[in-house]
Order: C-alpha cells, then structure tokens, then sequence
C-alpha cells in the first residue's frame, strides 16, 4: 500500500456519517433512498459521504432498471480489511520519494 493509498483509505473512514453508512450496509445492499431514510440524512448528502467510501474501495454502487422502466442505484459494502500498523506506515513512507514527503 503506498503512502496515497493510506491516507485516502484513512480520510475516507474519518467521518462519522461514512462510518454509519458501512455499518448500515453490513445488513446487505440497499436502495439509494431506503439507506438515505435509515440513516436521516438527505440523499444529496449520502451521494457526498459514498463518493468518497466508493473511491476508497470500500463500497460499490450499481443502478439497475425497476419494473416501471426508471433506473434505481443500490449500494453494497465491498468485503474489506484494514490493519493500520507502524511497519505498515513505515513501509507506505518509504515508498514515497523524498521530494514528494515534504
């Protein structure tokens, strides 16, 4: 994992929306507005927080077509696992050239 690699996985999680938008996807995939609803937070709000878990690779979204011919999005948690270790950060720094450390 490369230094970018970590941070960005680490800035995706901190937050408290985007951690209880894993949380509620651990159940199963849901509807876009279904998960909205659960959580209490706006739809606009929700596409915020899952852009940035989506670039992070922790959840996935898809739009398939509803009986009535609309499309309609779902989002589903990716199986994951992050261990953040001092031999991990060390290893990600060291792939970094000096000049971009700074």
């Amino acid at each position: 994992m490369t230094l970018e690699e970590l941070t960005g996985s680490l800035a995706a999680l901190a937050s408290q929306h985007r951690l209880a938008i894993i949380a509620e996807l651990r159940g199963g995939r849901l509807h876009v507005s279904e998960l909205a609803r659960r959580l209490g937070m706006s739809r606009a709000l929700l596409y915020m927080h899952a852009a940035k878990l989506e670039a992070a690779g922790f959840i996935e979204s898809s739009l398939e077509l509803s009986v009535t011919g609309s499309s309609v999005k779902y989002m589903s948690l990716v199986d994951f696992e992050l261990t953040v270790t001092p031999a991990l950060i060390e290893a990600a720094a060291k792939q970094q050239p000096k000049e971009e450390q700074d």
